[in-house]
């Protein structure tokens, strides 16, 4: 936890996916300081017409290297959510060649309430986390 949707547009290899992936979870695992196998992430790609992700007014073009990751998380300070924001364009454009300008995140916040890893009990309010 949290989390991770990512999607992209179909133009990548499944070793660039990988790669892509496991930045992004390092980035994740810096900036909120959670343990390594805290790892939840579902990757879809998409036709380049189905994936329409503009510049909200902001003057810059994206590619067809655009990538969408949406976090659902228990609540982060600000100061995380931009350590995190900087971490992943970082990686992302070290490890896999990522332009700044084609990565968009977005946070979707709950409580500890909306989480069960299995065995049909919400772990964080037993304490088994």
């Amino acid at each position: 936890m949290p989390l991770l949707r990512i999607d992209v547009v179909k133009v990548r290899t499944s070793f660039e996916l990988a790669t892509l992936l496991q930045a992004v979870h390092d980035a994740m695992v810096e900036a909120f300081e959670v343990p390594h196998r805290d790892r939840y992430q579902v990757l879809t790609e998409h036709e380049p017409s189905h994936l329409i992700l503009q510049d909200t007014g902001l003057g810059f073009e994206r590619s067809d290297g655009r990538i969408l990751i949406q976090a659902t998380s228990r609540p982060r300070t600000t100061e995380m959510k931009q350590r995190f924001y900087a971490l992943v364009v970082q990686y992302l454009g070290k490890r896999c060649g990522a332009r700044p300008q084609d990565i968009d995140v977005s946070f979707v916040e709950n409580t500890d309430a909306d989480w069960s890893f299995g065995f049909g009990r919400a772990q964080f309010l037993t304490g088994e986390l």
